[in-house]
């Protein structure tokens, strides 16, 4: 259950305009929530005066353009490597969700660039709600869930269904793309709905009472996930990424990710709504 959120604000706005947008989910509307703006150091005590300034008002006004009470914000300006400063914070406001905006950079751009929100999840055991710079934010009705059979797909799953149950009108697409062929005991599956994956997933979507429709796909996975949200306008988009790193390479990136190998990479860079991933051990 999500009750402490990290909002992590860069001036440009969308970050906000997604959190109101979540804070309008029933489930969602008793979450306390932690405003961060980061300054990085500057060459001198007088520009960094200024970047503080400056960002002092882009703090106040986020925290201005929230929609909850206002006894539920704690604002905090820090100094510092954004991307260590978002870790650290997240960890000291034990933090179950981190929203951040993303510019979906790509492969090298990532390393090349430093992009903050990469790197942040490539070293947070943390839920990530991305909000990339050029996509419009829009009241979460329609969710999309990747399906397989791991553990982070089912946690993506409960995730889901607890954002999207008490949503009026609210709709779950359940995809699993390049199913098995046959089922455990040898039956063909014809259907989305023979599928054990999405069965499974419909099974619980029905259970609480969520409308759901069950699509299965074949292709590049991340190619057709994103091309499945497109075609369904979804609002919001839920992947699991399962940890696969050591415990002694935890603090390290996982260079698969950042090279853009992996599946929640691509759809980080080419889904055209904000993107839930979720994170387990593997």
């Amino acid at each position: 259950m999500i009750e402490k959120i990290l909002l992590a604000v860069a001036g440009r706005g969308l970050c906000e305009e997604m959190f109101n947008m979540l804070t309008e989910i029933p489930i969602m509307q008793q979450v306390s929530v932690t405003v961060l703006h980061v300054v990085t150091p500057q060459v001198s005590a007088d520009a960094m005066s200024a970047k503080l300034e400056e960002g002092g008002k882009i703090l106040a006004d986020a925290v201005k353009s929230l929609k909850i009470d206002p006894n539920k914000i704690t604002p905090r300006l820090k100094q510092g490597d954004p991307k260590d400063v978002v870790l650290q914070v997240a960890q000291e406001e034990q933090s179950d969700l981190i929203i951040m905006g993303s510019r979906g950079l790509k492969r090298l751009e990532s390393i090349l660039e430093n992009s903050v929100s990469q790197y942040v999840f490539q070293l947070s055991s943390r839920p990530m709600l991305l909000v990339k710079d050029e996509i419009y934010v829009k009241r979460i009705n329609r969710v999309m869930v990747s399906m397989n059979k791991s553990e982070s797909a089912k946690q993506s799953l409960d995730l889901a269904l607890s954002l999207i149950r008490d949503v009026k009108g609210g709709q779950l697409y359940l995809v699993h793309v390049n199913p098995d062929q046959k089922t455990p005991s040898g039956e063909l599956i014809t259907t989305p709905e023979t599928d054990p994956v999405l069965a499974s997933a419909a099974a619980e979507a029905k259970k609480q009472g969520v409308a759901y429709k069950c699509i299965n796909s074949k292709g590049q996975a991340g190619r057709e996930i994103c091309r499945l949200a497109d075609e369904m306008n979804v609002d919001l988009l839920v992947l699991g990424s399962p940890e696969r790193r050591p415990t002694i390479a935890k603090s390290l990136p996982d260079l698969d990710r950042l090279l853009g190998t992996s599946l929640s990479d691509y759809v980080r860079v080419y889904a055209n709504c904000p993107v839930l991933l979720t994170r387990t051990p593997d």
